[in-house]
């Protein structure tokens, strides 16, 4: 049974709370660290967590007792600023880390991080977009060859959660708060989550060019932004964020077209469909077409993940999202800021 230490009880802990209670059988919860004693204790409540500490590093002492009962393994759901000391503080103990993404603030931090801790314990980052089931479908039906070789893709955020709603307010800084704080806002927080995804799916990508920009004055960093990459064999990749997208949802809601050389797959919100011209079909008609339950969906990935962590921590074998897989995010991250204009675009209309 792997012992679970948890640092930081904000938003995000929650999703992290719930897979782990699923998983049971094979982890338990044993204690949960934050600075905000109230909202650590509220975890704890929920989730039936028997200690609450004030700090990851009073935690890690008070929970290295005899053997058998000490923590074996930290999962990491704080703020980003904090994930280097805390993953060192993990790693001087020679504990497992799971480490919610970004693995730093920046990649000079992550790549720090990575060598200051390599060959001290198993890291594994924690992004879980890439497990969401509709994804892992996508990437059977690409490594299966259904839509041929790669030529295009297309994948957009498109949301109005920084437009305000009828009783005034934005709605994606009440479901968090924190995206109002971020210097670097959504390709950082978010479209992260789509470069690693569109790696999962379609391997190595290189950055060609990026914009970003920011018309919210309630949030510091960038709202909007465009990256164009390229795949190792030629194939024109786009990704598309805009937080204050007239017409659309709240709620985000990823939208992907990949054309391929014998067919197409397309995501629209929860509509999942793949074309080709096999059998009696024309190209018009999906060879497969699923309705996807997204809210499902989001907390399988949670789930996906944490079993990830588990499998590689039983069998030794090679994190999917490892220190050096991530940081192969964090580069094209980082060129994305760099090309785009910096952290802090100006406003503009």
């Amino acid at each position: 049974m792997i012992r679970i230490g948890v640092a930081g009880a904000g938003w995000v802990s929650g999703h992290h709370l719930e897979a782990w209670r699923q998983l049971a059988e094979r982890a338990t919860v044993v204690a949960i660290a934050d600075p905000d004693l109230a909202a650590g204790r509220s975890r704890a409540d929920a989730f039936g967590i028997p200690a609450v500490y004030g700090s990851v590093d009073a935690m890690l002492d008070a929970e290295s007792g005899e053997s058998g009962k000490s923590i074996n393994a930290i999962d990491v759901a704080a703020p980003r600023e904090f994930h280097g000391p805390i993953c060192r503080m993990a790693a001087d103990r020679g504990l497992a880390i799971l480490c919610q993404k970004p693995l730093a603030p920046t990649l000079d931090e992550a790549e720090e991080l990575v060598a200051a801790i390599e060959g001290r314990c198993r890291l594994m980052v924690h992004e879980n977009w890439r497990f969401r089931p509709h994804y892992r479908r996508i990437g059977d039906w690409l490594r299966a060859g259904h839509i041929g070789d790669v030529r295009t893709v297309s994948l957009s955020l498109l949301t109005s959660g920084l437009l305000p709603d009828g009783d005034g307010q934005l709605p994606a800084l009440v479901r968090q708060p924190m995206l109002a704080t971020l210097d670097r806002m959504l390709v950082m927080e978010v479209l992260i989550h789509h470069v690693d995804t569109l790696r999962f799916l379609l391997g190595p990508l290189q950055l060609a060019g990026a914009t970003l920009g920011r018309s919210c004055k309630m949030v510091r960093g960038e709202d909007r932004a465009a990256l164009l990459l390229t795949t190792d064999t030629g194939a024109a990749v786009t990704i598309v964020g805009d937080f204050a997208a007239y017409g659309y949802p709240p709620q985000q809601r990823d939208q992907l077209e990949i054309f391929g050389t014998r067919g197409r797959v397309s995501l629209d919100g929860d509509r999942l469909r793949r074309f080709g011209a096999a059998g009696p079909r024309t190209l018009q008609e999906p060879e497969e077409d699923v309705v996807i339950d997204l809210a499902a969906d989001y907390k399988a990935s949670y789930l996906g993940a944490l079993t990830h962590f588990l499998d590689r921590l039983a069998d030794g074998r090679p994190f999917e999202t490892g220190p050096e897989d991530n940081l192969q995010t964090l580069r094209i991250v980082e060129a994305a800021y760099r090309v785009g204009g910096g952290s802090v675009p100006s406003l503009s209309r």
